[in-house]
C-alpha cells in the first residue's frame, strides 16, 4: 500500500483508498451466555453467564456491556481514556441510550452513530476518516446489541412469549470495542486500507421478521460497488464477510450477485451464521444485531489477520433501517451496508 503526502483517494462512486496508515491497535469482545455456548465461545474475551450483567434492566445491561468492552480494550492496549480523542458509539435502542448511559463516565468526546446492524461498519469508517484526516491520533469505536432489549424495542417484550418464524434471526447479546490509531505498534491487529460507504437500498419488503432478505440487496450493492471501484475480483479477498444476513439472506445475496456476474461463494462468510450452532442452538435463521458483526470481527476476524492466516478481507456489516414507528405505519424496511477493507500488517 502506497501513501502520498497530499493525496485524496476517492475511488469510483462510493469508495475511498485510505491515504495514510490507520492501524487497529486493539480490541475486546464481551458476550452473553448463548453466544458463549456457540462455536466461537472460547474466542471471546468475556462470556457473561448472567444476561442482566448484574443490572436491574436489559437496557442497563447493554450499557454495562459497552462499558466493559471499552475498559478491557484500554487495558489490553495499556492506554488511558485521555489518549482517546473521540468515541464513535452506537447501539439499537431509542436515541442510542445504551451508548450514552454506558460511556458517560469515560469523559471522552463522543459521536453517536446509528446504522442499525451496520453500525460497526459505519463507526469504523468514521473513525478511520478522523484518524487519516489528522483530526485524531487515536479513536475508539464501540458497538453493542442485546437480545432482550432489542426484542422489547422492535418487536415484543419477552414476557409476551410470541412465536418467532423460521426466517427470524436471534439478536446477539454482546459488545466490542476497537481502537484505531495513526501510530504503528508491535501489537497492532490489522490495517484499514479502504472503505466503501453504502447507499440505502429498498426492495419494498415489509417483513421485520425476515431482515436478512431486507438487507441482502444493500449488501449486494455495496460488495458489487467495492469490487468495481477497486477493479478487484472476489478472489482478491481471503474472505467477504457480511454482518447478519443469516440463512435466508445469504441465498438472496448470492443470487443477486450471480445476476451481476459475480460468484463469491468460495470467499463468503456471514457473522450471523457463524456465531451460533444451528444444530444445538435455537437461533432460527442465525444471529443479528449490530453486536453480531462487531464481536465476530473482534474475536475471530482480526485474529486471523494478525496471525497471517488471512491477508485481506472485505468486512460488510448490514443494517435494516426500521423503527417501531415506521413498522406500525406500514412502511418498508430499507437496508444499508458499509464495507471496510482490512489487511494484514507486514511486520
Amino acid at each position: 500500500m502506497l501513501y502520498g503526502d497530499n493525496a485524496y483517494f476517492a475511488i469510483g462512486q462510493q469508495s475511498v483508498l485510505v491515504p495514510v496508515p490507520v492501524f487497529v491497535r486493539g480490541s475486546a469482545s464481551i458476550v452473553g451466555s448463548k453466544e458463549g455456548k456457540g462455536p466461537m465461545g472460547e474466542l471471546f474475551d468475556v462470556v457473561s453467564e448472567d444476561d442482566y450483567i448484574g443490572c436491574d434492566s436489559w437496557e442497563a445491561a447493554e450499557s454495562c456491556l459497552q462499558r466493559q468492552a471499552v475498559s478491557m480494550t484500554l487495558e489490553k492496549t495499556s492506554m488511558t481514556p485521555k489518549e482517546i480523542r473521540y468515541l464513535f458509539a452506537g447501539d439499537l435502542l431509542s436515541q442510542s441510550m445504551a451508548s450514552s448511559f454506558g460511556l458517560q463516565d469515560f469523559n471522552i468526546p463522543l459521536f453517536g452513530v446509528y446504522g442499525a446492524c451496520s453500525t460497526c461498519g459505519e463507526s469504523l469508517t468514521l473513525g478511520t476518516m478522523a484518524v487519516c484526516g489528522g483530526f485524531a491520533g487515536n479513536v475508539m469505536c464501540v458497538i453493542s446489541s442485546h437480545f432482550a432489549s432489542a426484542e422489547k424495542e422492535f418487536r415484543y417484550p419477552l414476557s409476551y412469549g410470541n412465536q418467532r418464524p423460521l426466517s427470524a434471526a436471534w439478536t446477539v447479546t454482546g459488545s466490542a470495542a476497537f481502537i484505531l490509531s495513526s501510530e504503528k505498534t508491535d501489537n497492532d491487529l490489522a490495517l484499514v486500507t479502504s472503505f466503501t460507504t453504502g447507499k440505502i437500498v429498498d426492495y419494498g419488503l415489509k417483513d421485520s421478521f425476515n431482515m436478512g432478505c431486507c438487507m441482502a440487496p444493500a449488501a449486494a450493492d455495496t460488495i458489487f460497488r467495492n469490487l468495481k471501484d477497486f477493479q478487484r475480483h472476489p478472489c482478491d479477498y481471503d474472505k467477504i464477510i457480511t454482518g447478519d444476513l443469516g440463512k435466508v439472506g445469504k441465498t438472496v445475496l448470492l443470487d443477486l450477485l450471480n445476476e451481476k456476474g459475480l460468484d463469491i461463494t468460495e470467499q463468503y462468510m456471514d457473522c450471523g451464521m457463524e456465531i451460533y450452532d444451528p444444530n444445538t442452538q435455537d437461533c432460527h435463521a442465525g444471529g443479528s444485531g449490530c453486536g453480531c458483526a462487531a464481536v465476530v470481527l473482534s474475536a475471530y476476524v482480526l485474529k486471523q489477520l494478525a496471525s497471517g492466516n488471512w491477508h485481506r478481507v472485505l468486512f460488510v456489516p448490514t443494517g435494516a433501517l426500521l423503527s417501531k414507528t415506521s413498522y406500525n405505519e406500514g412502511n418498508t424496511v430499507p437496508g444499508i451496508a458499509h464495507a471496510i477493507v482490512l489487511e494484514r500488517i507486514n511486520r
